[in-house]
């Protein structure tokens, strides 16, 4: 059946495609994952396998490949299903770090730039800062600003979640000090000053981080990464503080003295961070966070937590920037995670990419620069991703994702909490919302082990932190698929 299943998909896969375009609309609405493999396929002994390894080899002549776990055949995979070249069809719970939305091919997707103007659109890409498109207002109006968090009605577009984060710190300095200028223009000191680098127009301003966080690899994002030494080491770095995010003991219904405790604990290291840099003449200008520190480990804080932290912001006249770029998009069950903490204010600032196929940030009229190019790039985002992104919009809404996430949801964290009753010794701490779960094994060296063997047994899943299992499965992953997931888990648990 297995390699029945490998020999027909792609031929089944092209006629499915070919049927809905005929059908036309309400077959490709009904469409869910009826293309995929009853269940992974695994025809190799290691993957990767030899025809990966062959092209690991070949890039490794003119690129790095160290980060390189296989190669993929994406004319293959469907669904939940990622195909490698050798053959092999992974239950993807991992998603290209978590960025695919509807999994792989999604019919819908598939026909988008079959529309001439669309494609029009992906083939003249413009510099969207000087020579955006007659369509590009009525486009962020009707697709972006329609998702914007609750209270932000500005928005900024970028290409990645780096470049994302990179730029908000700077519309978070500019309007730190627009605040102390107030109307007045630029001082000639400061016009000066600033072209070598030094205050005044070089201002020693600060952006609050926590440790565990990950915010990205360019230069200014890279001071408020601290997930993994290899990011950083031999790169210099800004003296901007950093914080201790809250490491909770669970359950967490069994700890909830503790771990207030460990709230107020950080918190005060908030306030009392932000008073020390103000001393040190580098105040802080902003706070970034993520709803859930994924890389460093999928580490949660509680609402009150978030919602006390706003308060410390206010209380300085500190922005608050919420780092969604792993987090929005859906997968938490609410499209952004930041609506779980039920936060008196909007954030300042939210930041996205992955399942938003562009990247960017919201934000209120009082981040968007006055003059011109203070924020700014050639390519300013892409509007043939966000064309992809309102088809994307319009399939969650149609059959009905954010509902499918709870539900999957529920059976995939109910069952790796059964797995750590039944494998105390190996698993603990299963933790998350919605589909975007996490567990953490007994040691680094175990949790390696269970990610590298769950892959031989037909599952792509990825670890975080030192001993974490992360789980980002597309939005369209449903209930028949965790137990897929948590039957192979099951048996992984078994062989160690």
């Amino acid at each position: 059946m297995s390699s029945f299943l490998v020999n027909v998909l792609p031929k089944a896969h092209t006629y499915a495609r070919s049927k809905c375009s005929i059908y036309g609309v309400n077959c490709m609405k009904a469409y869910s994952t009826n293309w995929e493999p009853k269940e992974p396929i695994v025809r190799t002994k290691t993957i990767p396998g030899p025809k990966s390894a062959e092209l690991k080899s070949q890039l490794s002549a003119v690129q790095s490949t160290g980060t390189v776990q296989f190669f993929a055949d994406y004319e293959k995979s469907t669904g939940n299903y990622i195909f490698d070249v050798d053959g092999n069809a992974l239950l993807d719970v991992y998603t290209q770090i978590s960025s695919v939305p509807l999994g792989y091919n999604h019919p819908r997707l598939l026909n988008i730039f079959k529309d001439e103007n669309n494609l029009k659109t992906l083939i003249n890409r413009p510099a969207l800062g000087v020579f955006p498109g007659k369509e590009w207002p009525d486009k962020l109006n009707s697709i972006l600003l329609n998702i914007a968090p609750k209270g932000l009605n500005k928005i900024t577009t970028m290409m990645c979640g780096s470049c994302s984060n990179e730029n908000a710190f700077k519309s978070i300095f500019l309007w730190y000090q627009t605040k102390i200028r107030g109307e007045k223009g630029f001082t000639a000191e400061e016009m000066n000053s600033c072209m070598i680098n030094m205050p005044p127009g070089a201002p020693n301003l600060s952006i609050l981080s926590f440790k565990g966080a990950f915010h990205g690899r360019t230069l200014g994002a890279l001071s408020t990464t601290h997930s993994k030494y290899i990011h950083k080491i031999d790169v210099p770095s800004f003296d901007w503080p950093i914080a201790s995010f809250p490491q909770y003991k669970y359950p967490l219904e069994d700890n909830v003295a503790e771990n207030k405790k460990e709230d107020e604990k950080c918190l005060s290291e908030v306030q009392s961070l932000i008073e020390e840099y103000k001393k040190k003449d580098k105040p802080v200008a902003g706070v970034i966070v993520e709803p859930i520190q994924s890389e460093g480990g999928d580490n949660e804080a509680s609402p009150a937590f978030f919602r006390a932290l706003q308060k410390i912001c206010k209380s300085n006249g500190v922005a608050l920037l919420i780092d969604e770029v792993q987090t929005g998009g859906g997968s938490t069950g609410k499209f952004w995670c930041h609506e779980h903490f039920n936060l008196e204010y909007p954030p300042d600032v939210v930041t996205f990419s992955k399942k938003l196929q562009l990247g960017g940030y919201f934000h209120n009229d009082d981040f968007a620069p006055k003059e011109p190019y203070r924020i700014f790039n050639t390519w300013m985002g892409d509007p043939g991703k966000v064309i992809l992104l309102e088809e994307i919009l319009k399939v969650i809404k149609d059959e009905k994702l954010m509902a499918n996430v709870e539900a999957a949801g529920k059976v995939l964290k109910q069952g790796l909490l059964n797995l750590e009753s039944e494998f105390p010794q190996l698993l603990n701490s299963t933790r998350g919302r919605g589909t975007f779960l996490a567990v953490n094994c007994s040691n680094s060296k175990v949790r390696d082990s269970i990610v590298s063997t769950l892959r031989l047994n037909g599952i792509q899943t990825g670890g975080c932190g030192e001993v974490s299992i992360r789980f980002r499965p597309a939005l369209i992953f449903k209930e028949a698929h965790a137990n897929i997931v948590l039957d192979r888990f099951r048996n992984v648990l078994r062989s160690l």
